[in-house]
């Protein structure tokens, strides 16, 4: 029987960090629910020909896609003892298959490998130290921007799984990226799903009921599938045909139970790229993994730290070495098994708004992963618009922390302000990160105050000029 003051308890600080077991496991449950999509998404954006035609396969996806995050993810409660999930990278999936798609000669293995190698060299700055050193070179500022920056990201994240928001087709007369629903519109009963889990949810939080957000998300799934089984509604993409008014991808259906298939995994061939590319080219493309992977997780752990509140008063994260250090293998063994690198993902927001305070909640969610692979008729009960209002709740709460940041010393406030609105306007973590931070050393630097600039800031910085050059340099090369 699980008890306060037992070895358990002891080992993952569950009393300690003020939870308990059942705030753990509904934690838990929560944050599986929330990024369960990634299993359905993953083969989608990973589904292309590489330059021999030859495709991953959705069902090998899939069932490596849970196994992996289900390992990782256990790996990261037993061993880091934080809450924070993992799973395959959003952005870098995406660059993976755009990467293959537009560099003939590449194969998929080739592309993998060079996660591979992107993971090794992360697991050095690691291992050496100075990844650790470079998230304590960040200003206090800055770290409380990260936590807004995510917090707008995972909302925005949920208003458009929802069909809330909606990006707007370039055309002429377009004056705004994104509007309300369709044509300005809210249009569709996956819509009033996700209005129904809003609501229920916020109603549930103020009036202090515990596991607010899993019931939210539990009686918004329960809605989908009562209104999928009578009106039939589908997908908003079949795969030929658009429907404005359907589920942003999951329907809510059963389908049929099949064994997984792993094969995928030892797949990579970290020589690949430099034999079809040459060695500079191949090269660039690992720098680029490199960095996104490297501020990617850095930024996310920073802000799920900070609202589960184990950031200490230095605001240093407890066993930040061995988070970063499963973060790094994340990308190893993620494009060891083919299915991208693997990073710790904001929706563990999710968990922590529902008590999560410790590893014991990433067990049960990596436990979770590992079921899915054999009963994937449950993940696909659980659209988009159930698990939504969890994300933009938990994106209120993320971002609360603004009035912590010292306006009054521009220094600090305009590279905050970069920071946590490009996150969600470019959809992108790393990009809020660079500007915030070439930002900041510039500002310093005019200031006249660079003594203020630790100096890997000045490393970072550069770092991030070169990330945002890419593409010129990329055409001097002749690659573009």
């Amino acid at each position: 029987m699980l008890k306060q003051g037992s070895a358990l308890d002891r080992y993952f600080k569950i009393s300690e960090r003020g939870s308990n077991y059942s705030r753990e496991i509904r934690g838990g449950f929560a944050t599986f629910f929330a990024m369960s999509y990634i299993v359905v998404l993953n083969p989608l954006i990973l589904s292309g020909p590489d330059s021999s035609g030859a495709t991953l396969g959705f069902p090998a996806v899939a069932a490596v896609t849970a196994f992996v995050a289900g390992i990782l993810t256990i790996l990261m409660g037993a061993w880091a003892k934080h809450p924070f999930a993992i799973a395959t990278g959003l952005g870098v999936n995406a660059f993976v298959a755009v990467t293959v798609a537009t560099n003939p000669g590449l194969t998929w293995p080739d592309v993998m490998g060079l996660v591979v190698l992107s993971g090794t060299t992360m697991l050095i700055l690691v291992l050496t130290g100075f990844r650790t050193a470079v998230f304590r070179a960040v200003p206090d500022g800055l770290k409380t921007a990260i936590v807004v920056g995510i917090g707008l990201f995972i909302a925005l994240i949920g208003l458009v799984n929802a069909g809330f928001v909606r990006r707007i087709p370039d055309a002429a007369g377009t004056t705004v990226p994104v509007g309300l629903g369709f044509d300005g519109r809210l249009l569709g009963w996956p819509t009033l799903v996700f209005v129904f889990g809003l609501i229920l949810t916020i109603a549930l939080l103020v009036r202090n009921i515990k596991g607010a957000i899993l019931i939210g998300i539990v009686a918004s799934t329960i809605l989908s599938v009562i209104l999928e089984f009578t009106l039939h509604i589908g997908p908003s993409f079949d795969g030929t045909n658009h429907n404005p008014q359907g589920w942003s991808l999951v329907a809510p259906t059963f389908t049929e139970w099949a064994a997984p298939d792993l094969s995928l995994i030892g797949k990579a061939n970290p020589i690949g790229a430099f034999e079809h590319l040459g060695f500079v080219a191949a090269t660039l493309l690992a720098f680029v993994i490199l960095l996104s992977i490297f501020f990617d997780a850095m930024g996310t752990m920073v802000g799920l730290a900070n609202e589960a509140g184990t950031v200490d008063k230095d605001g240093n994260i407890p066993n930040v070495d061995r988070v970063l250090q499963v973060d790094a293998l994340g990308a190893i063994v993620g494009g060891g098994a083919s299915v991208s690198s693997n990073q710790i993902y904001v929706e563990s927001g999710a968990g922590i708004g529902e008590g999560a305070r410790t590893g014991l909640a990433s067990i049960v969610t990596g436990l979770l992963f590992l079921v899915a692979m054999f009963f994937t008729p449950l993940i696909n009960l659980v659209p988009f618009e159930a698990v939504a209002p969890a994300l933009v709740v938990v994106g209120f709460m993320m971002a609360a922390q603004v009035g912590k940041i010292d306006w009054t010393d521009w220094g600090i406030a305009l590279p905050a302000f970069l920071t946590f609105t490009l996150m969600p306007f470019t959809y992108s973590i790393a990009n809020g990160l660079g500007a915030g931070f070439i930002s900041y050393v510039l500002i310093r630097m005019f200031q006249g105050r660079t003594r203020e600039v630790h100096p890997l800031m000045w490393a970072v910085a550069g770092a991030f000029v070169v990330f945002f050059c890419i593409g010129p340099i990329e055409q001097a090369l002749g690659m573009a």
